[in-house]
């Protein structure tokens, strides 16, 4: 069934504010998890909302909170999460460090007992579209096996980085597994085989099953490239943020555990130059103006996809299956009224 942005950030935010969530946190949260659909990246989207509603109804979640910063530097911030929702925790640090970065330059945050981000490039692109390189980095539990390995003893290690131009800014984000375990478990969910190669089962085999993939390992993307820059991003967040190891950690996944991982954000003011942004914005077309392997697949550069399917998104709106909004529908305590009639 096909779902529209208005639609979906109602019935999250109320979701949210139902489970005294401050209406400003509800809205950002629901904000991170809508624009994930838009993107075409549902497991990092509204599958994940009735998790966050358990955590916050356990205890886990304390929606309030923004966390508590100290600066131990001149540019250098830390933050201790409270255990307040991902995003809310990451937006608020995120304004202190645009703030500090415009006159240091350079600004770092390390963010420990927070909860889920969601997908990285939306706090990139907020320090982009104020005129800032941005660059994030997160941990999670232990999903990823080594390269040469079957167990899981690394997180998927998510990067993300955004770099302002005179048009859209360029936006990378990737995780350090082949896939995100959000994928797997949205595979899982929908009753679809995984591609071959993506995981191995919980005895080290390679499997298709999503199901089984769940309890067994990622394989890292770009083999021992990519293993040995998910190790090194490994030790940097544990580094900064003062997080636990990928085999500690806990509560990305489950409705269970506090969460410990760790996330880090790095601002850097590189001045709004015009020229600058130009060369940037000029280079960008040359690379997507290169002859392509396809003659009816143009070159693209990263980011370009998500953009464009979130705007043919705001306008046909975006596919979600209809077991999970239905079973959103029902978590609602306010008004069954959004089940009918809004979804198109």
């Amino acid at each position: 069934m096909r779902v529209f942005r208005e639609d979906a950030m109602q019935l999250a935010s109320t979701l949210l504010k139902e489970r005294d969530t401050p209406s400003a946190h509800a809205e950002l949260q629901a904000q991170v998890l809508v624009d994930a659909e838009l993107k075409g990246h549902p497991s990092h989207g509204l599958q994940r909302l009735p998790r966050i509603l358990s955590r916050i109804e356990r205890g886990l979640i304390a929606p309030h909170s923004e966390g508590h910063a100290t600066w131990r530097s001149s540019s250098f911030l830390k933050v201790d999460g409270l255990n307040g929702l991902g995003p809310v925790v990451a937006v608020s640090a995120l304004e202190q460090l645009h703030e500090r970065a415009k006159t240091t330059g350079i600004a770092i945050v390390g963010i420990r007992n927070s909860n889920h981000l969601g997908m990285l490039a939306y706090y990139v692109e907020w320090l982009a579209a104020r005129g800032q390189v941005g660059i994030a980095l997160s941990s999670s539990e232990a999903l990823v096996h080594p390269y040469g390995g079957t167990r899981a003893v690394l997180g998927t290690n998510p990067l993300a980085i955004a770099v302002p131009t005179a048009n859209r800014p360029m936006v990378v984000d990737l995780a350090t597994g082949v896939v995100s375990m959000g994928k797997v478990h949205h595979h899982a969910a929908n009753g679809l085989a995984i591609p071959l190669g993506w995981a191995r089962d919980e005895t080290g085999k390679p499997t298709t099953d999503a199901g089984r993939a769940t309890k067994g390992a990622i394989a890292p993307f770009g083999g021992a490239k990519g293993y040995a820059l998910a190790t090194a991003l490994e030790l940097l967040v544990c580094a900064i943020a003062g997080s636990a190891m990928a085999p500690e950690v806990r509560g990305t996944l489950d409705m269970d555990s506090v969460c410990n991982k760790g996330d880090v954000f790095i601002a850097i003011d590189i001045g709004i130059q015009s020229d600058l942004m130009l060369r940037l914005a000029t280079y960008l077309d040359l690379i997507r103006a290169s002859p392509p392997s396809d003659a009816n697949t143009p070159v693209a550069v990263p980011g370009d996809g998500a953009q464009v399917r979130r705007s043919e998104a705001l306008i046909h709106g975006f596919e979600i299956a209809p077991k999970l909004w239905q079973g959103l529908n029902a978590l609602n305590h306010t008004t069954q009224s959004l089940t009918k009639g809004h979804a198109r």
